[in-house]
């Protein structure tokens, strides 16, 4: 196995404990799959001095202030995968909206409530 092979296969496993339970998105196309793989997810997201649940939680800071809904929409189910609490989440979106805009706020946590109920439906009583 190469070292790209690894960081895709790195990526890849990751990426599943994330967005486990998430509808299929659109295709990105290889190429940009195959980036995003192994580079954010192979690199990045497992590279020293921060936790998963650190990035995962800056990863969704950062998508409320640009107003990402979409891909929100699919970390904060990442987030939750994780262990993060609602309650935390919550607090990140209402102080980011002081920063970023108070309507990126209030959409986000219009997500967060769409896909917390949508989590819940899945399997009730199997999220954090």
């Amino acid at each position: 196995m190469t070292n790209e092979d690894d960081r895709l296969n790195k990526g890849r496993a990751l990426a599943a404990r994330l967005f486990k339970g998430a509808p299929r998105s659109r295709p990105m196309g290889r190429e940009m799959t195959g980036h995003t793989m192994a580079h954010l997810f192979g690199d990045v997201w497992q590279g020293e001095g921060l936790e998963t649940e650190e990035r995962s939680l800056i990863t969704c800071a950062v998508l409320t202030a640009m107003g990402k809904d979409a891909e929100l929409r699919l970390h904060i189910r990442g987030a939750r995968n994780l262990g993060i609490e609602r309650s935390k989440l919550e607090a990140m979106m209402n102080h980011v909206a002081h920063y970023a805009g108070w309507p990126n706020g209030v959409s986000a946590l219009r997500t967060l409530d769409e896909v917390w109920e949508q989590m819940d439906a899945e399997s009730p009583g199997s999220h954090a």
